[in-house]
């Protein structure tokens, strides 16, 4: 059995990740999470991320938290040392991302374990994306659309739960635009209501939408 630190956006990824770890005999030790002030940074995820507060309270996991001014390659000196202080509270051993298919974000964590003498677990790495997304609906992952930032997306998506519909959208956005069907190119970004690791579900009472064009984001408000 592996103590795990977990990368943690509160977005589907490495919330299915964090959960794989879990079911394969694993402790969840604690979150980590990255407050960005870029909201194009290369490596964090930036929609309703201060909302992970919550969803770590629904999992009764404690939340390490690093803020970031979100500069390429000097956010992972930000990364190190959130990924450092949880090493040190509570004496992890690996950590757990929920990298899916990009190189970039998958290597620049294996280095900084690599230094910190930690073992890197990415359960979704180069997973089927179409299998990964029916994965979700098939263990009661209850996913929404945070962000969108790529043609012919819009803000309509805003706030779409991930169902089947949502799966054959995408399909046919694949398809035709080359989208990548589980948004890991920064299509879309997601945030998890409830799953299996929560205790109780999170409440969507309202959110604030911004945006133009082809980018398009939402503050979430949660009861």
């Amino acid at each position: 059995m592996l103590k795990l630190g977990v990368l943690f956006s509160g977005g589907k990824d490495s919330t299915y990740a964090a959960w794989l770890a879990k079911k394969q005999g694993n402790e969840l030790a604690c979150l980590i999470t990255l407050y960005s002030e870029n909201p194009d940074s290369y490596m964090f995820h930036t929609p309703s991320i201060k909302k992970t507060k919550q969803q770590a309270k629904a999992m009764s996991i404690p939340l390490i938290v690093k803020n970031t001014k979100g500069m390429k390659e000097e956010e992972l000196k930000d990364l190190e040392k959130a990924i450092k202080l949880a090493k040190d509270k509570y004496n992890i051993n690996a950590i757990v991302s929920g990298a899916l298919a990009s190189n970039y974000q998958k290597l620049r964590i294996e280095n900084i374990c690599k230094k910190l003498k930690l073992k890197s677990i990415t359960p979704l790495w180069q997973r089927d994306e179409f299998e990964y997304l029916n994965d979700l609906l098939r263990n009661k992952f209850r996913v929404i659309v945070t962000a969108v930032s790529a043609y012919p997306l819009n803000g309509s998506w805003l706030g779409r739960k991930i169902d089947q519909a949502f799966i054959e959208d995408v399909k046919d956005l694949h398809e035709k635009y080359k989208i990548h069907p589980a948004g890991e190119g920064g299509e879309f970004e997601t945030f998890v209501i409830d799953c299996p690791l929560f205790e109780a579900p999170l409440e969507v009472r309202g959110a604030d939408f911004t945006g133009d064009k082809n980018s398009w984001r939402m503050e979430l408000e949660l009861g």
